[in-house]
């Protein structure tokens, strides 16, 4: 495995940093935020007044200086204060552009990335634009009553029971601008009973189920079978009820949501001007709304054009910006009514950049070593003597017709060796013999064909998949990428050194739970989506892989399969006084051995109790003697307080010997 290299150090001039930048698409997935280095190293912009950059190989050797154990996820903060700037901005410059008659408003919906320095940071960052939150249950309601003040504007989603309604409208008694949407028609009865029994009618908002639909992996949360919402006509029902009461002038706030990661620029127009239509009907007739929430979808560029359609989008962010602002204006200005305060909600956007997760390879599992010396005894069974000469032959084998009928004998002679194995006509070594002789001409036949641009896909294409090696990593997929176990979400991996370096190693990258669902599927480059390029590992010298992309919702829906819990965070800063240069503002150490058998109501006093009876029984059975029972107590006592991922140090320090 490779140490992240020294700034020192050659590159190839046959592989560029440009050509890594293209095989791992990180112009499409990293823009403006990641981009490779002079010096082959994945580097993160600041995107601050000094243009400061941060070499993510520095970062990762100075939490190796200060000890701390991998896998790690980097939680870039200046990446969250820039995208916070870069959506109000884009906002600020359509309506200055269309000159749009109101303000926009920004809300985080926590449920992205609950995290509580997650949200700080957010807040702190939008403070100047008026940015709110947007919470979804009674926990994150409770989470986000604190945290505002003011005008900032707390959208309330999701079911809500008597409790929470209570405590909506106790915060707008404290002065908050607090939100109730009501997304079912009996949320609004229960309001009406709570503000008859306390005089006190709170102002509110409701969502709308709109005929148009999303486009994307979550369009079935859109349109008229959506789980959340009023149709049209209950709507009216709502509205009916407000007027004959005369409290119209509560429903402040029209809500819409056409799913997460919307795809196509063309449907966000065609949804916004649908909402807006019912927005401007309602306010001529009287209704107090303030506020319109297109809702959320602002994509990201996962894998843009290349492996799912909705895995990308077709639009930028001042693009995203300027068909809500102009859609809006356009339908307000046709009916004559004033432009509403305009509200979006996007998580996805605002939090995917800024976290890394840091995973070192454990080790890789090859086909066959290149340096193992191949004898074939004169005994050898024929297929074998068959297949050392056509691997013999290999190098001076030349027509495009000649390599593809090796690859067609080399296929025929391998299975012959297995019937004879399995017939009990062939000993176990010259299996073992003809499968690395079958390996190395499986080797020989991809260059060579790969070296020809006529050369059959199909061939190549079961080479590749049959060389493809399995490289052990030290994380849980479970843990750390749910949504690509459960939804065959792509998430850009890359090599954080050595991109100066051609990787010519195809690999599928499994991790350590005992799960053949643990492993990455597929993967973005422009190479195959289904496996990573790689560059070969060495024993003890650590080889880490960047997997990016991973702030929204990953954080928080990890799932503690084989129970290993959260990561370790290290919080970083670029330092602005020193160009290049960064500093860590925290290390978040990740979830220990003992707090995960908590959970699951394994306690340490009872397990103690319990090992202490067991080496007690086994020493007066004199299966051991006393020392050696305590040492093997207190080496198990040990195990609590340490992390439940493999410690990579104690590797490293066994290979460096």
């Amino acid at each position: 495995m490779s140490t992240p290299q020294s700034k020192t150090r050659a590159a190839p001039t046959e592989w560029t940093v440009q050509d890594a930048t293209e095989l791992y698409r990180i112009s499409s997935w990293g823009d403006p935020f990641f981009f490779v280095n002079p010096h082959g190293h994945m580097a993160v912009r600041a995107l601050d007044e000094a243009g400061t950059t941060m070499d993510v190989v520095d970062i990762v050797n100075e939490l190796r200086r200060r000890g701390v154990q991998f896998p790690v996820l980097l939680r870039f903060q200046d990446v969250l204060r820039a995208q916070v700037r870069r959506v109000n901005e884009a906002f600020r410059s359509a309506i200055a552009e269309s000159n749009y008659g109101n303000i926009y408003r920004g809300i985080y919906p926590i449920k992205v990335n609950q995290l509580h320095e997650v949200v700080d940071e957010l807040l702190d960052a939008g403070r100047p634009y008026g940015m709110g939150l947007e919470c979804g249950s009674k926990a994150e309601l409770i989470a986000c009553l604190p945290q505002i003040d003011g005008d900032t504007l707390l959208v309330c989603n999701g079911v809500k029971d008597r409790t929470m309604l209570s405590l909506m409208i106790a915060g707008q008694k404290l002065g908050q601008n607090i939100v109730p949407v009501i997304e079912k028609y009996s949320e609004f009865n229960e309001l009406k009973g709570l503000a008859f029994s306390t005089g006190y009618m709170s102002q509110l908002g409701v969502r709308v189920r709109l005929a148009t639909r999303g486009a994307g992996r979550w369009a079935e949360s859109s349109g008229t079978n959506s789980k959340f919402g009023l149709n049209v006509s209950e709507l009216m029902q709502m509205v009916n009820e407000l007027e004959a009461s005369g409290q119209q002038a509560k429903l402040v706030l029209l809500h819409c949501h056409i799913g997460s990661q919307i795809a196509d620029i063309q449907v966000l127009k065609e949804a916004t001007k649908e909402v807006t239509q019912i927005y401007a009907e309602l306010v001529k007739r009287g209704v107090g709304l303030k506020y319109l929430d297109v809702g959320g979808g602002l994509g990201v560029n996962y894998d843009k054009g290349h492996l799912e359609e909705d895995a990308g989008i077709n639009y930028s962010l001042e693009e995203y910006a300027n068909a809500v602002v102009f859609t809006i204006k356009e339908v307000c200005d046709s009916n004559e009514v004033p432009t509403p305060t305009l509200v979006t909600e996007s998580g996805r956007a605002l939090t995917a950049h800024h976290s890394v997760l840091v995973v070192p390879v454990l080790g890789a599992h090859a086909k066959d070593d290149p340096n193992q010396e191949l004898t074939v005894p004169e005994d050898a069974a024929e297929p074998v003597h068959r297949l050392n000469k056509i691997l013999a032959s290999l190098p001076k084998t030349r027509k495009q017709s000649e390599l593809l009928e090796a690859f067609h004998d080399v296929n025929e002679r391998v299975e012959e060796v297995r019937q004879l194995f399995t017939l009990g006509y062939l000993p176990l070594a010259q299996r073992a013999l003809a499968e690395s002789l079958y390996w190395r001409i499986c080797t020989g036949l991809l260059r060579a064909l790969k070296r020809n641009p006529e050369a059959p896909r199909p061939e190549i294409l079961e080479l590749e998949d049959q060389l493809t090696e399995l490289y052990l990593c030290d994380f849980s997929v479970f843990q750390s990428m749910l949504d690509h176990w459960a939804i065959g979400q792509p998430f850009p991996i890359v090599p954080i050194d050595r991109l100066d370096e051609q990787p010519e190693k195809r690999a599928i990258l499994v991790d350590l739970t005992c799960d053949s669902d643990g492993k990455v599927t597929h993967y973005v480059s422009t190479r195959d989506n289904r496996f990573l390029p790689v560059h070969p590992t060495a024993n003890g010298t650590p080889y880490y892989l960047g997997f990016f992309l991973m702030g929204a919702y990953e954080d928080i829906i990890g799932d503690a399969h084989n129970l290993f819990g959260r990561v370790t965070e290290a919080h970083v800063y670029a330092d602005a006084e020193e160009p290049g240069d960064f500093w860590i503002e925290k290390i978040i150490h990740g979830t220990a051995v003992q707090d995960m058998l908590a959970q699951v109501q394994y306690f340490p006093n009872d397990l103690h109790r319990r090992m202490s009876e067991l080496v007690r029984a086994k020493i007066q059975a004199n299966v051991v003697r006393p020392t050696q029972g305590m040492e093997i107590l207190d080496q198990y006592m040990a195990c609590f307080p340490q992390t439940t991922y493999c410690d990579t140090r104690d590797i490293e320090r066994e290979a460096s010997r």
